[in-house]
C-alpha cells in the first residue's frame, strides 16, 4: 500500500471532496483520483461512495479513516515537535472548558508556568462548539463527541457518585437499594431532558429531582448542607470523603463511566503551540485518575 496514497486520502476525507484536495496539496484533481482508486484497489475495498456533487464514506471507509487519521496526526505531531523543540513557546492558545471542571485550573496554573509567554483565552460552556467557527484550538469535553472534523484524544474516564451527607442520612436512612432513593429529596445536574434517569449498576430508575441546575458547585452547596442527595464527579467529592462531610452511596450499583477528551479540528494543521498543550494534559491528567 502507497503511504502517500493513504496520506491523500485522509485529506480528501478532511477537505471534503477531490477538488478541494486538490487545491489545498497543489496536486492535479486526476492525480487525487487515481491515487485514491488505488488504495482502493491495493486494499480491496471501496472506501468512498462518489457521486458528481458529494462524496461519502463507506463503512469500511470510516474505520480505515478512524485510524489513518490518528497515525498521520502523530506522525504531523512528531515532526513538528522535532523541528521547534529548541524554539521558545510563544502565542495565544484558545481553548474551550466545560463549567465548574475544577481540576483545569491547577493545570492552566501549572502549564502557564512552565511556559509563561503563552496567553491563554479560555471560554467557558457546556454547548457543542463549532472550533473552526468559534476560533478554538483545543475544548475539553465529558463523553464521546468525535466526528468527521474533529479528532477527539481520549484522556482518561470517570465515573460520577452517589452522595449525602452523614446529618441527611441520619434522618432519611441509607439505601441499600436504588428504588429506595425515590423516597429522599434528590437534586441533580440539568440536561434539559424531559425524564431524569439515573443508570445505577445493571438498573436504571427515573428520578424526580427537587431541584436541577447545571452547575456542580451549587450541588456540591446543596449536598453539604444535607438537603439532598446528589451525583457529583469525584474531583469535587475527594477531600469531603476524606474528612466525613459526605458518605458514598450504593458502591454496588455504580453510575457508568464518561470519557474526557480534548477536541480539535481535524481539518487544521495543528500549531507546535496546540501540540504541546495536548501533550501536557495528557501528561498531567493522570493524577486525576489516580
Amino acid at each position: 500500500m502507497n503511504f502517500n496514497s493513504a496520506a491523500l486520502f485522509v485529506k480528501v476525507v478532511q477537505f471534503g471532496s477531490f477538488s478541494e484536495t486538490a487545491r489545498r496539496t497543489n496536486t492535479p484533481v486526476a492525480t487525487v483520483s487515481r491515487w485514491i482508486a488505488e488504495l482502493e484497489k491495493d486494499l480491496g475495498i471501496r472506501l468512498l461512495e462518489r457521486s458528481t456533487r458529494h462524496l461519502r464514506m463507506t463503512e469500511a471507509g470510516t474505520k480505515f479513516y478512524e485510524y489513518a487519521a490518528r497515525g498521520f496526526e502523530a506522525f504531523e505531531t512528531g515532526v513538528s515537535i522535532l523541528e521547534n523543540q529548541q524554539q521558545e513557546l510563544t502565542g495565544t492558545l484558545r481553548l474551550s472548558l466545560p463549567p465548574t471542571f475544577l481540576p483545569w485550573q491547577e493545570l492552566l496554573q501549572d502549564f502557564q508556568m512552565r511556559y509563561s509567554k503563552v496567553k491563554l483565552e479560555i471560554f467557558i460552556t457546556e454547548r457543542k462548539v463549532n472550533l473552526i467557527e468559534d476560533g478554538i484550538d483545543v475544548a475539553l469535553r465529558v463523553g464521546d463527541r468525535k466526528d468527521h472534523q474533529t479528532i477527539a484524544r481520549k484522556l482518561g474516564e470517570y465515573r460520577h457518585q452517589l452522595v449525602a451527607s452523614p446529618d441527611f442520612l441520619e434522618k432519611y436512612g441509607e439505601p441499600s437499594q436504588p428504588e429506595q432513593l425515590l423516597t429522599m429529596p434528590i437534586a441533580s445536574w440539568n440536561d434539559r431532558a424531559d425524564k431524569i434517569k439515573w443508570s445505577l449498576g445493571d438498573e436504571s430508575i427515573q428520578i424526580a429531582p427537587s431541584l436541577q441546575v447545571n452547575d456542580y458547585l451549587h450541588l456540591l452547596k446543596l449536598v453539604i448542607a444535607s438537603t439532598c442527595v446528589t451525583e457529583l464527579p469525584p474531583f469535587l467529592i475527594k477531600e469531603h470523603l476524606a474528612s466525613g462531610r459526605l458518605k458514598k452511596l450504593l458502591a454496588d450499583y455504580p453510575l457508568p463511566t464518561q470519557e474526557l477528551n480534548l477536541l480539535y479540528p481535524s481539518s487544521k494543521q495543528l500549531s507546535r503551540l496546540v501540540c504541546t498543550y495536548i501533550d501536557f494534559c495528557t501528561e498531567w491528567v493522570d493524577r486525576l485518575f489516580e
